[in-house]
């Protein structure tokens, strides 16, 4: 199977193309005659009112903890102390390496210094971004305890909770004098990092221009998160909120392998909609929202209306369904926005049920197929089994990649990575789009860390490239292809 994707319909791009090779494919969003629509299917909880489905789519400050670098590469933290901004540099102390473990080997290190001296001497925006993450922007600090500090602290084991600014202090005052690694993370964050090395060469094409946008503080740790985007070629572009403080969030490792997550959000989930955000989306190709955004009923706001800007633009938007329990809380908020605007959508099994308001009995292909009837193109991850892609009302099976898991955190970031950078790149074969995430997503689950290395992402890029080069553009419509949105 074989299909086409739009990197934008609005003539207001016809003269800015110039970061997309000549062979992709610009088309109008609605199709003509697709007999797969003859009965089109409905929302469920009685969605179907007031939507129509018109072919592939519906129209319709606080104190902040001193941390130092240790000899080892850790953070020295401790919950009492006064963080000086003018002492911000200690963030970045120590090895240009990725914060978030020590195992790296001196040739990740050589080579992500490397990176960090090309970004430092390209200070130049590009005139477009080829992607655009909207999404939380928060620091994550990982540490390894034992089950009696979890039960000492009255924390539930390989649970993730939302704390406040005390409970956070609580949880940082008992681990005083611990080691911590911290990193510019969050889900979308590990997409956009993967993505942009594998498009940092112009290999299969031109060098990919992606970006992030978001909130963060006006203190030390907001400084950090965007210095580390950076160094990743990934822009951060939103300014910092004055007086704001920048989200983090704890992550308790116990022996067994269970993480312990304590999200404290700060600023992260208030995203303000503005004429500076207009402008970000209106410069993207394809713009990708973080669904744990959904928390928060203003920036749910700020999401439509992003959207809607993403639509004027012919700018494709992509949604990650992010975490069962949020799509369930705000179950009529994600079909709002996934009804009505999304082109995209990346779940893994469980939040695919959840979309469809399945019980855990339906298997992921029924939900893949069901989902691709509302969205154009739906990314179904199930873990050890391979993954799913949904388009127009049936499902592309992709095999796993054969690997050793090490760590399976960020499988699926890395997977929504690979299949944008096959967009991109302008693949039209599904299963060879497929089996390009499911080779990216093996490679970051055989390792320690949830970010994709520069070494790996050059090596699956290189790998893919006669993909890439020879893939034929579909223009007619069948049960095998796409040609629009």
């Amino acid at each position: 199977m074989s299909f086409s994707l739009p990197i934008s319909s609005s003539p207001q791009m016809s003269s800015s193309l110039l970061f997309l090779p000549l062979s992709y494919p610009t088309f109008s969003r609605h199709p003509q005659n697709s007999f797969l629509y003859h009965h089109p299917p409905q929302l469920p909880h009685g969605h179907s009112t007031g939507f129509v489905l018109c072919q592939y789519r519906l129209i319709k400050r606080s104190n902040l903890y001193s941390m130092k670098t240790g000899g080892d590469g850790f953070f020295r933290v401790s919950s009492y102390s006064n963080f000086r901004g003018d002492r911000g540099g200690e963030f970045d102390n120590g090895s240009d390496r990725d914060e978030e473990y020590e195992g790296a080997s001196g040739e990740e290190e050589e080579e992500e210094v490397e990176e960090t001296e090309e970004t430092i001497s390209c200070p130049l925006l590009p005139e477009r971004w080829d992607v655009l993450g909207l999404g939380q922007a928060m620091v994550d600090f990982s540490g390894i305890v034992d089950d009696e500090f979890l039960k000492k602290l009255e924390l539930e084991k390989g649970t993730r909770k939302l704390v406040d600014h005390e409970e956070r202090g609580r949880v940082l005052q008992a681990m005083d004098g611990c080691s911590y690694k911290a990193a510019a993370g969050g889900s979308l964050s590990n997409s956009l990092v993967a993505l942009a090395r594998l498009g940092s060469r112009s290999i299969g094409g031109p060098t990919l221009n992606v970006a992030m946008a978001g909130s963060i503080g006006s203190d030390p740790l907001g400084g950090f998160y965007r210095t580390k985007l950076r160094r990743a070629n990934v822009q951060f572009l939103s300014s910092p909120i004055k007086d704001g403080t920048t989200g983090t969030v704890i992550v308790l490792t116990t022996p067994d392998a269970q993480r312990t997550m304590l999200a404290y959000q700060g600023t992260s989930s208030t995203v303000n909609y503005d004429t500076c955000l207009a402008s970000m989306i209106s410069k993207a190709n394809v713009l990708v929202v973080e669904g744990y955004l959904f928390e928060l009923p203003d920036t749910i706001k700020t999401i439509t209306k992003a959207c809607e800007e993403a639509r004027r633009n012919g700018t494709l938007v992509a949604i990650t369904a992010s975490d069962v329990s949020c799509i369930e809380r705000h179950f009529d908020d994600f079909w709002e926005v996934v009804g009505n605007y999304a082109d995209i959508v990346f779940a893994n099994s469980d939040e695919a049920r959840a979309l469809c308001h399945f019980a855990t009995k339906e298997s992921p292909t029924s939900a893949a197929r069901y989902l691709s009837h509302f969205v154009p193109l739906v990314s179904v991850t199930d873990g050890p089994r391979g993954s799913y892609v949904g388009i127009k009302g049936e499902a592309v099976y992709i095999p796993p990649s054969p690997c050793v898991p090490v760590d399976t955190c960020g499988a699926g970031d890395a997977y929504a990575s690979g299949i944008l950078y096959g967009i991109l790149r302008g693949m039209s074969d599904l299963k060879g789009i497929g089996t390009l995430a499911a080779r990216v997503a093996a490679t970051v689950v055989r390792q320690q860390g949830t970010r994709l290395t520069i070494a790996d992402a050059v090596e699956l890029a290189e790998m893919f490239a006669f993909h890439c080069n020879s893939s034929t553009i579909q223009s007619d419509i069948g049960s095998d292809h796409i040609s629009s949105f």
